[in-house]
């Protein structure tokens, strides 16, 4: 990940309904979850709804799959691995080991969360 595209990403957390999606999405882990049980969920019109999704893809953060005639979107754990990664790579002078506080909230075996240590 470069710095653009940590921008892109930060700048598309940075909105209150843009976050809560992610967030939600990334409890539904792996299944995601089809637009219209989005917008119910966090009682967000679906016109508005598509704005924030379409941010939040674009940005990397978000995957879509349609099933039939929904579209189920769901969120890009890897890419959350990336900016954890863009935002430590350079800790410490390249000490990963002094950031093993940070990395220790980090499910043990999540590999997408995985440092390469």
């Amino acid at each position: 990940m470069n710095q653009a595209q940590a921008i892109e990403s930060f700048t598309a957390l940075a909105q209150e309904s843009r976050l809560a999606v992610f967030r939600l999405l990334v409890r539904e882990e792996p299944n995601g979850l089809p637009v219209g049980e989005i917008s119910r969920q966090l009682d967000i019109v679906p016109s508005t709804l598509s704005g924030h999704l379409a941010i939040l893809k674009r940005a990397g953060l978000l995957r879509s799959t349609r099933h039939q005639r929904e579209i189920h979107y769901a969120a890009k754990l890897d890419a959350v691995g990336d900016i954890i990664r863009f935002m430590l790579e350079n800790c410490c002078n390249g000490q990963v080991n002094n950031c093993d506080e940070i990395l220790s909230l980090i499910p043990a075996g999540d590999k997408c969360f995985q440092s390469e240590r």
